[in-house]
């Protein structure tokens, strides 16, 4: 594809459709029921997983 077709494109679809999913990972993010996950994300690294 030509080069100025590929910039036409990024500069409008590319940009919304990247606008779009940042809004959609913001909103995950901050849902109502995240808290609960990302406190548990959070502990990974202190499980102590040495069965020894």
């Amino acid at each position: 594809m030509d080069y100025h077709v590929m910039r036409e494109f990024a500069d409008s679809w590319g940009l919304l459709f990247m606008m779009i999913f940042f809004l959609g990972a913001v909103l995950f993010v901050f849902r109502p029921g995240a808290k609960k996950q990302a406190e548990e994300a959070a502990r990974i690294p202190l499980k102590d997983d040495c069965n020894e």
